[in-house]
């Protein structure tokens, strides 16, 4: 699979078997359901849909902490059969080395483990990417349209990797796997180099704007994604409260409290949340 982005440096190697899918969700359905009942590992915080479904399929789904991740002693990998891997994470926007997610990946492998990695915010950090390595035995990258691309309700992505696992893939899914418009609409996107390398430049400069209104208004030490700020405070339920009755929506998170800001669309909107987050007067 040749996996176009405006850097030149992702794709697949030939070796490498790719399926379309009706978004990444698709792959994150139904590849628990192809493995026999083992030990998963799932970032936490993390996007809960992985170990749901995961858990849903019989697996015994083990959260990995920040603590661990960071940690030089990776001895915690052994106690897994499949590790699933945000990269860079949904919420937090943090990031794991390729290198260091491929060592993870070859000390899994030795024990016929498996690594999922899921890219779908990866497009507009594509240095981040391991899919150049998806020729190797267990390991899954999912990547999807609807994030970098904006093509949410198209249902469009993709599985790249392991032959085999992929085969199994689709023999569970069936031969319908994605829609013809959603299959015709994915192959203009990607083609679309110059589109893609200014709309990577574009959400750069709107990310970093977006932390700096942020930081004026007392939200310090927000992390994240080009596409999104991710904010840990202990008054997030208030803000995202006091900000909903001024008719801005955010993402609020529990454990840890934390806030998800999205990038204002337009001017007027850019706005709006500055004149929020300073009526607001709770920071």
């Amino acid at each position: 699979m040749a996996w176009s982005n405006s850097s030149g440096n992702v794709g697949a190697p030939d070796a490498a078997a790719c399926m379309a899918l009706a978004g990444s969700q698709a792959a994150i359905m139904h590849l628990p359901r192809i493995r026999k009942p083992c030990r998963v590992g799932v970032p936490s915080p993390g996007y809960q849909e992985h170990g749901h479904n995961w858990a849903v399929a019989g697996h015994r789904v083990i959260e990995i902490g920040n603590d661990q991740r960071e940690d030089d002693d990776e001895s915690w990998l052994d106690e897994l059969d499949v590790l699933v891997w945000i990269n860079p994470n949904n919420p937090t926007g943090q990031v794991v080395d390729p290198d260091r997610l491929l060592s993870w990946h070859q000390r899994l492998q030795r024990r016929g483990g498996w690594l999922i990695v899921d890219e779908a915010f990866v497009d507009a950090t594509p240095e981040l990417s391991v899919g150049y390595a998806t020729d190797r035995p267990g390991l899954i990258v999912m990547r999807s349209l609807g994030k970098f691309f904006g093509l949410a309700g198209l249902r469009a992505g993709a599985a790249v990797g392991d032959p085999d696992i992929i085969r199994r893939l689709g023999a569970m899914i069936g031969p319908w796997s994605i829609s013809g418009p959603a299959r015709f609409i994915m192959g203009q996107a990607l083609a679309d180099a110059q589109w893609q390398a200014a709309t990577m430049e574009r959400l750069h400069s709107e990310s970093q704007r977006l932390a700096d209104c942020l930081s004026r208004h007392g939200i310090e030490g927000a992390a994240g994604t080009v596409l999104f700020r991710y904010v840990r405070h202990g008054q997030a339920a208030d803000i995202a409260g006091e900000l909903a009755r001024r008719g801005i929506l955010v993402r609020e998170f529990e454990n840890p409290a934390a806030l998800r800001f999205g990038l204002p669309g337009s001017e007027p909107e850019w706005t709006r949340l500055e004149q929020a987050l300073y009526l607001s007067h709770l920071y």
